[in-house]
């Protein structure tokens, strides 16, 4: 029990630095971005939990500019690149390049890193290249390794992709394949801002930029947190809720609510609640707290499965959006755990 005790304090002097971290990096993140709380939330339980992450908004929102801001709090290395039309998959991954040894006159092929040989890398507007380009980022996101020429090459660790994409322009736009979609842990929505929060930036952005933030973290220390964001225990009943999330959301089962047969044609997979039990554990660990609960599974629910369902065209001829579909289906799915019996599971995993 001593050992159990020892361990549990170490957990929980960890938990603590976790989050005081997290905080300074939302504070340096706010001397730059004005406003997108939620949203810089969401990116940090996507570095948390060791995953990509995609932003979608209008232009003007400053995706750009809050992933740049993010990548200056860690020091990590980090590269945007920009997706055109005529962007090849070399471009990302690199290539083999002959060189000559002037010494000794003999050739041989060099690999030379392309920028997603980096720990963060932005994907700027990743639905303007076409799918030939655009898959060359999946071994990298999933294998975190890419293959040129038959040679396996290593991505530095950390690594994330996190890309953005505009909603509204359709022409020269190619929307990016399910199975790649799935490969994002988390979707992000930024919409306009309020109006003192766009106020602000007319007054802020019309004078004297102010001076990037400094770093907070280095790669070590992320892998470290990520490790405790994987060690925090979860109730088997906060696992039972997000796996009735899921299942419900596929028209085919028995579970699923009939405005679900109505309104969508295909639902989320095994990844769905996987992304939503990682992301609910790295926003327990960013409040401190010592185990994810299912108030944790719904706040992270709209970015885990918006981008993992197909709407039908009933749903989108109502006016149903993605979120909508989750918010019934949030209400509709019932929650038999009870505040009481989350602290006492609590309690026996940190051996009190």
């Amino acid at each position: 029990m001593t050992d159990s005790k020892n361990t549990a304090t170490a957990d929980l002097a960890e938990l603590e630095l976790l989050r005081g971290a997290m905080d300074a990096i939302r504070e340096r993140i706010a001397t730059v971005v004005v406003g997108q709380e939620e949203v810089v939330e969401s990116l940090l339980i996507a570095i948390l939990s060791g995953g990509h992450c995609m932003l979608e908004g209008v232009p003007g929102l400053a995706k750009t500019l809050l992933v740049q801001t993010l990548s200056e709090t860690l020091s990590l290395s980090f590269a945007r690149i920009q997706f055109t039309p005529d962007l090849m998959p070399s471009d990302i991954t690199g290539t083999e390049v002959m060189q000559e040894d002037r010494a000794t006159g003999e050739r041989a092929f060099r690999f030379i890193n392309g920028p997603i040989f980096n720990n963060i890398v932005l994907a700027d507007e990743i639905n303007r290249t076409p799918p030939k380009t655009q898959a060359a980022l999946l071994e990298g996101m999933q294998e975190r390794q890419v293959s040129v020429s038959g040679e396996r090459h290593a991505l530095p660790r950390p690594f994330f992709v996190l890309a953005t994409q505009n909603p509204i322009e359709q022409e020269g736009t190619y929307p990016l394949p399910e199975a790649q979609l799935d490969r994002f842990l988390l979707k992000i929505l930024l919409g306009y801002p309020g109006r003192d929060v766009e106020r602000e930036v007319y007054r802020r952005y019309t004078m004297a930029p102010p001076p990037p933030p400094e770093a907070v973290l280095g790669g070590e220390e992320l892998l470290a947190m990520q490790d405790l964001v994987r060690r925090i225990p979860m109730n088997d009943l906060v696992v039972e809720y997000a796996l009735s999330l899921v299942r419900s959301t596929r028209r085919a089962e028995a579970e699923a609510p009939d405005f679900i047969k109505d309104w969508l044609m295909i639902g989320a997979g095994p990844r769905g609640g996987l992304a939503m039990l990682t992301a609910a554990k790295a926003r327990a660990a960013m409040h401190g707290r010592p185990e994810a609960t299912i108030e944790d599974v719904q706040a992270v629910a709209r970015p885990a499965l918006r981008h993992r369902m197909i709407l039908s065209y009933s749903a989108e001829a109502e006016g149903q959006t993605a979120d909508s579909v989750i918010d019934r289906l949030l209400a509709a799915v019932p929650v038999h755990a009870t505040p009481g019996e989350l602290g006492e599971r609590v309690g026996q995993v940190l051996g009190s």
